[in-house]
């Protein structure tokens, strides 16, 4: 699936520092897709190597904690743990002119008599590419609710918001939205979810606003995740954003975000279930939804751009339960059978769970 209607042609500047190097860098990409060159790449990998030498285990750090309804499985986490080492996913990965990167892993157990939640490097912050339209969705739909407007009032699409050359998915025959074009917010809320419009989601971005959704987000404890790009080049940028850091989240946060709509606590049970039906109707089944069972149904957001390959949703065939959020800072074509390995390793693990519970 494309982030990108024209195959990553839409520039997006992004910053993929982790939590586990603390190292900022601004990277921009037009048309080329060459980086400008990262003077920081060799002390963030230098910094990444150190600390994951000293740190066998991955552990949080200081400035994130795991939820107070979530409970942290050394059991979980020692098994996600074995998945991705036989997967070769517990490495340090070359990113180019970024530097390194790892994994950003967790799920959480939905069979529990009380969720428990394990994972691997989950705190590590990433560049979520196109997975991060779901917390756009998410202020978009707490709007709504306020009765701010409704979701079938008319938004118009201007330039330079309108940059999908196609439909992400071939087999989406919905037509591109275009400069001059007036659409509903439910219309765009469902382009932006299920086939990844990137159009759509810069419309609902300044619909929305990114400071609201980033206080939708710090409500609920989500420090350092923070929604600061819209998916076009910096220079077309708002006044304010031309040179702001890039759009990052992690596992953890993800997780705990979907576990929430699980729950019908994310804002309140219209949004929460609102949200499930958009993710729900995700036509993306290229990432972990192909690994899945034909029965579960997965309620998820993909998404890809250059070296970030990423899926995060809920799984649920009646008898497993559970969320999974995995962002991969691997290219799309070597992620794939990762991803497929992935889903059926976790599936089996979590089978296994629920039947011993």
């Amino acid at each position: 699936m494309l982030d990108t209607a024209n195959a990553i042609d839409t520039a997006n500047a992004l910053d993929t520092s982790s939590a586990l190097a603390q190292r900022r860098t601004d990277v921009y990409f037009w048309r080329t897709r060459s980086p400008i060159p990262n003077p920081d790449a060799a002390m963030k990998t230098l910094t990444t190597i150190l600390l994951l030498l000293f740190f066998v285990t991955p552990s949080l750090s200081q400035d994130m904690k795991i939820p107070d309804h979530l409970v942290h499985d050394q059991e979980l986490t020692d098994a996600l743990q074995d998945i991705a080492a036989k997967l070769g996913l517990d490495q340090i990965f070359d990113i180019g002119d970024y530097g390194t990167e790892t994994i950003s892993f967790a799920v959480i157990d939905l069979n529990s008599t009380e969720p428990r939640i394990g994972g691997v490097y989950m705190d590590n912050l990433i560049y979520p590419a196109s997975v991060y339209k779901m917390y756009v969705a998410a202020e978009v739909l707490n709007q709504v609710s306020q009765g701010e407007y409704g979701l079938f009032d008319p938004i118009a699409v201007e330039s330079p918001n309108d940059v999908d050359q196609r439909m992400s998915l071939r087999h989406d025959l919905r037509p591109v939205p275009r400069d001059g074009d007036t659409l509903t917010v439910h219309y765009l809320l469902d382009l932006m979810i299920t086939t990844s419009s990137n159009t759509a989601a810069n419309v609902m971005i300044d619909l929305a606003t990114r400071e609201r959704i980033n206080e939708l987000i710090h409500h609920y404890g989500w420090h350092g995740s923070e929604v600061t790009r819209k998916f076009l080049p910096r220079r077309f940028e708002d006044p304010g954003y031309e040179d702001i850091r890039g759009t990052e989240t992690c596992a953890l946060h993800a997780a705990d975000f979907l576990y929430r709509i699980y729950t019908n606590r994310l804002v309140n049970p219209w949004v929460s279930q609102q949200m499930m039906t958009l993710l729900g109707r995700q036509l993306d089944k290229s990432k972990l939804a192909a690994g899945l069972p034909d029965d579960a149904m997965f309620y998820h957001k993909s998404g890809w751009w250059s070296y970030w390959t990423n899926d995060a949703g809920i799984v649920d065939d009646g008898h497993t339960r559970f969320v999974i959020a995995a962002f991969l800072p691997i290219r799309q074509e070597d992620a794939l059978p990762k991803f497929h390995e992935l889903a059926e390793e976790v599936f089996r693990l979590m089978e296994a769970r629920s039947v011993s519970e």
